[in-house]
């Protein structure tokens, strides 16, 4: 189990890595994709079903699709640069290096004073979709609705001409 958890880990952080690191944006989406399948994979193991198949419902299948688009979409011809990475990645790395120290310290002098609980809620995957379309059927249904009417106007906006300037008579 220590093995797959290390080769989740080292595949979210690669990916997010890559995501935060690289200048062409759809190499940046495609980092961000592997790494959030690397934190849905991550959810599985630790047995969180619901989180991780909605981590890749939403995060992967609709997000990072979404992100592809929006730059297909508003892609203009000027050329690609020829430098890969970002000129900040320096203060990126000492920004990710603190973090992590600052997360080390808070688990390794953390951890001695809560005690461990090894209690598995019992909230499997059925249940909640049972509740979702059941008793939240409503708030579901307001939520797709919204979101349709939100991307039929962002389609729209997309396919409109933009209207020239007129300057006065000449």
């Amino acid at each position: 189990m220590t093995l797959v958890f290390l080769l989740l880990a080292a595949i979210t952080i690669l990916g997010f890595g890559a995501a935060m690191s690289l200048r062409n944006p759809v190499h940046c989406v495609v980092g961000l994709t592997l790494g959030l399948l690397g934190l849905a994979a991550l959810y599985l193991q630790l047995g969180a079903q619901f989180v991780g198949l909605t981590q890749v419902l939403v995060y992967v299948g609709a997000v990072a699709i979404l992100i592809i688009f929006a730059i297909m979409m508003t892609r203009s011809s000027e050329s690609a640069e020829d430098q890969t990475y970002s000129h900040s990645w320096r203060a990126g790395v000492v920004l990710a290096l603190a973090v992590f120290a600052v997360l080390g310290w808070a688990v390794h002098f953390g951890s001695t004073s809560i005690p461990a609980q090894n209690v598995m809620p019992e909230l499997p995957v059925q249940t909640i979709g049972d509740a979702l379309l059941h008793r939240f059927v409503l708030p579901l249904e307001i939520i797709a609705v919204l979101l349709t009417a939100a991307l039929i106007g962002a389609g729209v906006l997309a396919l409109q001409d933009p209207v020239p300037e007129t300057r006065g008579p000449r």
